[in-house]
């Protein structure tokens, strides 16, 4: 391939791609609504700081209720890595079996 024509096209994709990221800040989440006068509503800070300490205080309470994260279930991370194993591994292990025959598979293997 020609390089010139490599290089212009990977300038035009970072140049792109800065282009969109500059529109994909992320903002800090305000605590209630905002007034006309900058006040942030009822949802102070104490406030929020007391909920905090509310769900530490009922974490510790029940430690049999975990982290909310359900490693095992089929929608949580192991489960859904077992998923997505199975499925790609059969794929690669279909094209695996296929490859072993045909037109240029090596003579005298399969």
């Amino acid at each position: 391939m020609n390089t010139k024509i490599l290089l212009a096209a990977s300038l035009i994709a970072v140049f792109t791609i800065g282009l969109y990221a500059e529109s994909a800040v992320a903002f800090a989440q305000y605590m209630g609504n905002v007034g006309d006068s900058g006040q942030t509503g009822t949802y102070t800070l104490e406030e929020a700081l007391e909920l905090q300490r509310r769900r530490i205080e009922s974490a510790e309470a029940n430690p049999a209720s975990g982290s909310g994260t359900p490693y095992l279930d089929a929608g949580g991370v192991i489960g859904a890595a077992v998923i997505a194993g199975a499925v790609f591994g059969g794929i690669a292990g279909a094209f695996f079996i296929r490859g072993m025959s045909g037109k240029y598979a090596a003579m005298g293997r399969g």
